[in-house]
């Protein structure tokens, strides 16, 4: 495009008065923000501060937390060994092993000997939940998740397994039904950190 062309439209900047220029509108703005949390608390009686972890808090129903590996109704793991949310982690946190499953599984080809996830490194978008084909990964609404090392924080398959023993209840699988009774997994929480895959 020429300069001298007819169509082209000249755009100049805003001129910014003196006040903006300081930034005093935005400041008054801020603290008349400021204020009403204020008058809201001293008149109100509106608290903002939530008193964790005597008042736990209730995530809303697409909050995406800690993983879980979902069971089948013969309480094996669900996963088929298919890659696809490893393929689909952006974060490139999750690491399966696959290998033959037994000739006792005629449903399936293979199955994972070994499923990692790096919990820190994840982002937690959901797209593992959402490639999956079996629906054997699923976030839960754990939010309170913590360690005291990185290997911690990395959830091996029993983790994993665990993790679904422990919120089953609480949370069913949004698809399929889970085992009837869990195998010898079960726990009422989460497992004590330990150090993480060898």
């Amino acid at each position: 495009m020429r300069a001298d062309d007819p169509n082209l439209k000249r755009i100049r900047p805003v001129e910014l008065s003196l006040a903006d220029r300081f930034f005093l509108p935005a400041i008054a703005v801020g603290l008349g923000v400021t204020a009403r949390h204020i008058a809201g608390v001293m008149f109100g009686g509106k608290a903002i501060t939530v008193q964790y972890p005597e008042d736990q808090h209730v995530p809303s129903p697409n909050y995406r937390g800690v993983h879980r590996l979902n069971r089948d109704e013969e309480g094996r793991v669900k996963c088929v060994a298919c890659m696809l949310c490893a393929t689909a982690c952006p974060a490139h946190c999750i690491d399966i092993v696959g290998a033959t499953a037994p000739e006792a599984w005629p449903d399936r080809e293979k199955y994972p000997e070994s499923f990692v996830i790096d919990e820190l490194r994840c982002i937690y978008c959901g797209m593992c939940e959402e490639a999956c084909p079996v629906e054997a990964i699923e976030l839960t609404g754990l939010y309170d998740l913590t360690g005291l090392s990185r290997e911690q924080m990395i959830f091996d398959k029993a983790k994993l397994l665990s993790v679904f023993d422990a919120t089953r209840e609480q949370e069913p699988m949004r698809y399929g039904r889970p085992p009837a009774d869990p195998p010898t997994l079960h726990t009422t929480a989460l497992p004590a950190q330990g150090p993480g895959p060898k």
